[in-house]
């Protein structure tokens, strides 16, 4: 199924580079990491290992899954927002927007990635660094939409919850299966968001 506004091509690259992570931790999980190699990794989602380095510079990456077009996608999304619409709201609407019905039933995989991930502390640092990054960037355009400086508290604490918020989401949808994960990253949002729907001033709450 393709995201709004998907072209086929953006579609096909998606489903590729999903099949290419789903390869990797899972082979990851049956042998040890150490013992997969890009090639058995490529076969498997069975595309060719020109392909697999089209989308990853390493089967680190792979594992890792960080996607490095999500921040700029997700913060591209908060700035289109139609006029009106709070910053809040934006953001909220930018990051559900980012579930697609792939990650809704990839459950499973979350759990052995984070399985994989919890033997070698060194990939877990890249991961928290790439997510680090991520926010960085949709803070940046927070920042814009509520007509404040990046430095200013509001944009910075309004991703760092709501990032709280996805996680809390997700390890719950991980310990129940009857659950979406939309509907529950959602109400997470929701719970939080009463609290920072109201845009402080310029001088409110942060450095100019």
């Amino acid at each position: 199924m393709n995201q709004p506004g998907e072209s086929l091509r953006e579609s096909k690259k998606r489903r590729t580079r999903a099949a290419l992570e789903r390869a990797t931790v899972r082979l990851s999980a049956e042998r040890g990491y150490d013992h997969v190699t890009v090639e058995e990794i490529a076969a498997e989602a069975d595309v060719s290992m020109r392909t697999f380095f089209n989308y990853f510079a390493s089967k680190d990456e792979a594992l890792i899954g960080a996607d490095p077009e999500m921040g700029p996608r997700v913060a591209g999304r908060v700035l289109a927002a139609p006029d009106g619409v709070t910053p809040f709201a934006a953001y909220q609407q930018a990051v559900l927007a980012e579930i697609t019905d792939e990650l809704d039933s990839a459950r499973d995989l979350w759990l052995l990635r984070k399985e994989v991930l919890t033997q070698r502390p060194d990939l877990l640092l890249r991961a928290f660094a790439s997510s680090a990054e991520s926010e960085q960037q949709l803070a940046a355009a927070v920042a814009a939409r509520a007509g404040l400086p990046e430095s200013h508290t509001y944009p910075r604490l309004l991703v760092a919850a709501g990032s709280a918020a996805f996680r809390c989401a997700v390890t719950r949808w991980a310990l129940d299966d009857s659950l979406a994960l939309g509907d529950l990253v959602r109400e997470a949002l929701e719970m939080f968001g009463t609290g920072l729907a109201h845009v402080p001033h310029h001088d409110e709450g942060g450095t100019s």
